[in-house]
């Protein structure tokens, strides 16, 4: 940033002291009155097609598809969308370009359409000095990331502590080179901060007097842009290792809010919002089986709770709000969008895999459904948001007063209502009650002196009836356009919610989708495009919407076993690694290698309220590697994740869907064979057994080749488990020894083998192979004595880490194929208090079998210190 400081007077005159909103921290922002409400005369509510207005015509937004851009269709400002004829235009006349970046469910960009850009007196002075570009920042996040980088960039540069957010206003130069900017304008001047006349003006002036000072200043910002999103370069190989997991899961344990549940809060400002987090949430998931103290699994669950009972869940229609504006899930931002509640429902439908709490599943139910009824298309797209405002208010559509409970339920039933959805409580959000169970259930039903089933009974009824009359309110705007990335994550959660809630209905909806988008979101050469509406697909795809879209399909074929969802997975991926492929600095770019030129082209792995591309682009090579067998996908994978391990050992938090990631590979592969700073060995997986010796530990890696697939590790939450082979391939006609490495969680154990007493159920191995590989034998170790109140002789456990070994015999027929082995595990955890049911853990690997008397090569040494011969 050094350049930067050397930017012209005339440059630094340009700082906007402005406030920001719908920010990039989710702060409240103010209205142009500055009182942090909206303001009074917000009155024309924004429609899906954008009503005529009789003063003027149409402009150029009037041909385009997006919803938001529709909106400045009858602007009187002569607004071109983004590409080359504005550009253009821009270079012929000498004129800077005005650039807003906005979304159609940002509110502050309603309030700067309807209080500026519809303003004669505004638009004919921005038509005379500027020409102006409007941007979907969903349908192009590529400008939208550079150019809020360049205006952080700007800010930076001025002195200003001000963030980003939308709507995003940037004056460029004809070059498409920033100058300066803001992010929302109140239509006249106010104590403190500028109006947009006065902006314009002030910008205008100095192009015509100090236009050298401005365009140098601008490149500056350009070449820092440029800067910024060039991947920095590796000058030391960090290992792949649990180390760097665990590390990204404490750093996402330190953002815990211990009272009110979430993994987005900050001690220093505990009244600021709070964002869901779903990546942060996933890697909770992921590592609860790891996590022998159960301590994830209560911070996990406790977020859980508390958002769904919190305002930011909709209790009437199901679904979720985007985040919450307060510490406690209390208010939200009212807008639903279609990422989120994909993620939140994939992480609801694991939590119930987990526990088996019907509350989780039916929340993902609730989810589900509100989406397939108001998001979805007919030809089966999922559309990508609803609004959160009527008649100018934010929240309106959605919150009530206690006389309208009344009235639609009647006074006896409207108090109970109250008293389940917080009716009875202070009023925490101006403009109504937003419901919210403030009490658990139970308690409300013995306040109200009402079994608990009853209550459950009678609120059923409850809600139909408030949604019905909440139907006939004025409807929300709905942004429907379909978003291939967008819909690969919900594809991706309706193919596991359907699979694991057993709903065929979620799974047919993930079909629908898919097939959807395959035929009618590619080009003529196959390629994807990015967005869809009324019937016409546009835009070169991103790294995104080949990645999401890929862990949908594969997730698809995990549900329905149907291999045309993993073909065409290969084949997307394929064609994702032949045009985004970094084959200097590996890794995926953001945009295709045919895509158009801009100030840079990004490459990064930071998960926020999305994960990154690269993060769920390495996920997807480890599953088709392990599904395929082929090696090349293994070997991106690696480079992939091996290109962002320094980012993710420097902000670890920052990169929680990497960390899930690297979990993914180091259970499906084991270390990496990269050389970091602390020394020439990757560490070894968590769960893997300690060596006697110490220098045998550190002269080789541990490598399972039988981990316990994603979709089964939430059911263990006692146990888990991975084995390892003594050989690299299995020898065709011979022998190999196999080693189960079994860690059960503190407190609890799980009986030995021979059992004692002799009924209990005894810990238990059974192979199954897809080319005739058998258990020749296998030797259990010796248990040891645990006394348990009310038995007469003590019990014969394990506790800990146990290590079970057993000899592989493979036929000579399966030289040359890739064996499939099954190692399933029967157990039974118990405490001092009480037992689980009895489990089976299924140990799933593919190992190729070498052609008979061919050398085979020895690992896992540590293990098998006396290795049959094979």
């Amino acid at each position: 940033m050094s350049e930067l400081k050397t930017l012209t007077r005339a440059t630094c005159l340009l700082m906007l002291l402005l406030l920001s909103a719908c920010s990039l921290q989710g702060e409240n922002a103010f209205s142009a009155e500055g009182d942090g409400k909206a303001a009074a005369d917000q009155s024309a509510p924004p429609a899906a097609t954008a009503p005529e207005k009789a003063a003027h015509g149409e402009n150029r937004l009037a041909r385009e598809s997006s919803p938001y851009l529709l909106l400045h269709a009858h602007n009187p400002v002569d607004w071109y969308p983004w590409g080359p004829e504005a550009f253009e235009r821009a270079r012929r006349e000498d004129k800077p370009i005005f650039l807003s970046i906005g979304y159609s469910t940002c509110f502050w960009c309603h309030v700067m359409e309807r209080k500026v850009f519809s303003n004669e007196e505004i638009a004919e002075y921005m038509n005379e000095h500027f020409v102006c570009v409007k941007v979907d920042r969903e349908e192009r996040p590529d400008v939208d990331d550079l150019y809020m980088l360049a205006l952080q960039v700007y800010f930076q540069a001025v002195g200003s502590s001000q963030g980003g957010g939308w709507p995003l206003s940037l004056f460029l130069t004809p070059a498409g080179e920033p100058i300066a900017g803001g992010t929302y304008f109140p239509p006249e001047d106010l104590p403190g901060r500028p109006g947009f006349p006065s902006v314009m003006q002030r910008v205008h002036d100095l192009w015509m007097t100090r236009r050298a000072d401005i365009e140098r200043g601008a490149t500056m910002i350009a070449r820092e842009v440029r800067r910024l999103s060039r991947p920095g370069l590796n000058l030391k190989l960090v290992p792949l290792s649990t180390d760097l997991v665990n590390a990204s899961v404490e750093a996402v344990k330190g953002s815990y809010d211990p009272e009110h549940g979430g993994f987005d809060f900050n001690p220093q400002a505990p009244a600021g919002p709070k964002f869901p987090s779903p990546p942060k949430l996933q890697l909770v998931q992921v590592r609860i089986p790891q996590d022998m103290s159960g301590k994830l699994a209560e911070m996990l669950d406790h977020t859980l709770d508390r958002m769904a009972a919190g305002g930011i869940r909709d209790h009437l229609g199901g679904g979720f709000h985007r985040y919450s504006v307060d510490r406690e899930w209390q208010v939200p931002h009212f807008e639903k969008m279609l990422y989120d509640n994909a993620q939140l429902a994939q992480v609801y439908v694991a939590a119930f895999q987990r526990t088996s709490r019907t509350s989780y599943r039916d929340i993902a139910s609730e989810t589900f459904d509100f989406v397939l009824h108001d998001l979805t298309d007919p030809a089966g797209g999922f559309y990508s948001a609803l609004d959160a405002e009527t008649d100018g208010i934010e929240g309106k559509y959605y919150v009530w007063s206690p006389e309208e409970v009344t009235s639609i339920l009647g006074a006896e039933d409207a108090k109970v209502f109250s008293a389940v959805y917080g009716l009875d409580q202070p009023q925490v959000f101006e403009h109504g009650y937003v419901l919210r169970q403030r009490d658990a259930l139970a308690d409300v039903a013995d306040r109200l002196q009402l079994p608990v089933s009853e209550l459950q009974l009678k609120l059923d009824g409850m809600r139909a009836k408030m949604l019905a009359a909440r139907g006939q309110r004025p409807q929300l705007l709905r942004d429907d356009k379909v978003l291939t990335s967008w819909n690969g994550l919900m594809i991706r959660a309706l193919a596991d919610g359907g699979r694991i809630l057993r709903e065929q209905k979620y799974v047919d909806a993930a079909e629908k989708a898919a097939l959807f988008i395959l035929r009618q979101m590619r080009d003529e050469e196959g390629r994807l495009y990015r967005s869809w509406r009324n019937g016409k697909a546009h835009l070169n795809a991103y790294l995104d919407d080949y990645a999401f879209l890929v862990d949908g399909l594969l997730a698809l074929h995990t549900a329905t076993k149907d291999d045309k969802w993993l073909n065409a997975a290969r084949r997307l991926t394929d064609d994702q690694i032949a045009m985004y492929w970094d084959e200097a600095g590996h890794g995926f770019f953001f945009t295709a290698d045919h895509h158009e030129e801009l100030l840079a082209r990004p490459k990064n792995a930071y998960d926020s309220v999305l994960p990154s591309g690269n993060s769920v682009s390495a996920r997807n090579l480890v599953r088709l590697a392990r599904l395929t067998g082929e090696a090349r996908y293994r070997e991106l994978a690696e480079k992939t994740l091996q290109a962002f391990m320094p980012k993710l050992q420097e902000t670890p938090g920052g990169l929680a869907y990497l960390a899930v990631a690297t979990h993914d590979y180091l259970a499906a592969f084991g270390p990496s064979d990269g050389v970091g700073s602390e020394g020439l060995f990757a560490e070894t997986p968590a769960d893997t057994p300690t060596p006697d010796d110490e220098k045998t530990a550190r002269a080789e890696r541990l490598k399972p080749f039988a981990v316990l697939p994603e979709e089964e590790a939430a059911k263990h939450d006692k146990v888990s488990g991975s084995a390892y082979l003594s050989v690299a391939r299995l020898p065709a006609g011979g022998k190999c020894e196999v080693a189960i490495v079994l860690s059960v969680k503190e407190t609890w154990h799980i009986n030995a083998n021979p059992p004692q007493p002799d009924y209990v159920l005894p810990t238990e191995v059974i192979v199954s192979a897809s080319h005739g590989t058998e258990l020749a034998g296998i030797n259990y170790p010796e248990g040891h004595a645990f006394m348990v109140e009310g038995f007469d002789e003590p019990l014969s456990v394990y506790e800990g880490k146990v290590i079970l070994r057993g000899v592989l015999t493979v036929p000579e027929e399966a030289a040359g194929q890739i064996e499939e082995l099954e190692l399933l595990v029967r157990y039974q955890a118990c405490n001092d208090k009480t037992c689980q049911r009895p489990m089976k853990m299924k140990l799933t690997g593919q190992i190729p079998v070498a052609p008979k008397g061919e050398r085979i090569r020895s690992i896992n040494q540590s293990l098998f210190p006396e290795k049959a011969k094979p």
